[in-house]
């Protein structure tokens, strides 16, 4: 990087706009969007909210990779003294780098991914074994935010536009291996249609980019295999 200036171009408005920005350490692509905002162009659009790496909600895509801007720091993803910033990926983008986050939720209710509950506040709370097997797989997913990233670095979202998409899969495998919940047949009913679990080509890039080490990828094999299961058990 050229001393002092940051070359930083933003994908906008269906094309790419570049501006300067002054370079300094320990700078984070947060840092680089936020001072364009605030110095240069007031219009730019894009999120954040907690600036520490534990929302999400300032996922872009950073040299063509989904990222947490706020823990991206630019040292370490420039090319030379550039950077190219865009709107994450297979989402509509409302303006500049905010994208309409409702199809990726949307997909997260249609793979029954609301927690099941038959008892009320009334009845005894259920005991849960912490060391089952199922319990450590539900475990393995619960850290997932919903940032978007593993959905944005999806290629089979890419080109399916029915395709669940790994954080939805993911959260299906949780609540399917948690011994709360009542509607195991709904969630692999729902995961095993056009646009489920079926569909993933086992890349990797949702596991590969997860900020929270998250592993989508495993979790999707998991309903594979039970979707499968149920299928064969169905047919005797």
């Amino acid at each position: 990087m050229s001393e002092g200036v940051l070359n930083v171009t933003i994908d906008r408005d269906g094309g790419a706009e570049r501006f300067e920005v002054p370079a300094y350490d320990n700078q984070t692509v947060l840092d680089v969007v936020s001072w364009l905002q605030q110095n240069t162009d007031p219009t730019l659009s894009y999120r954040f909210a907690c600036r520490v790496g534990m929302c999400g909600s300032c996922a872009m895509m950073v040299n063509d990779v989904p990222r947490w801007t706020c823990r991206t720091h630019v040292s370490k993803v420039t090319d030379g003294d550039s950077i190219h910033i865009a709107p994450l990926r297979n989402l509509p983008v409302i303006k500049d780098l905010a994208v309409d986050m409702d199809p990726f939720f949307d997909k997260w209710v249609a793979a029954e991914g609301v927690h099941h509950g038959a008892l009320t506040r009334d009845d005894p709370i259920a005991p849960v074994d912490a060391d089952s097997a199922a319990r450590v797989e539900a475990n393995a997913g619960i850290e997932c935010i919903n940032c978007s990233v593993c959905y944005a670095a999806c290629d089979t979202v890419a080109g399916n536009a029915d395709y669940l998409g790994p954080a939805a899969l993911q959260r299906a495998w949780t609540l399917l291996n948690d011994a709360k919940d009542e509607a195991r047949q709904n969630i692999l009913d729902a995961v095993s249609g056009t646009g489920g679990c079926h569909n993933c080509h086992s890349m990797g890039s949702c596991t590969a980019y997860c900020p929270n080490e998250l592993d989508p990828m495993s979790a999707i094999a998991g309903l594979k295999r039970e979707t499968a299961k149920d299928f064969f058990r169905r047919r005797r």
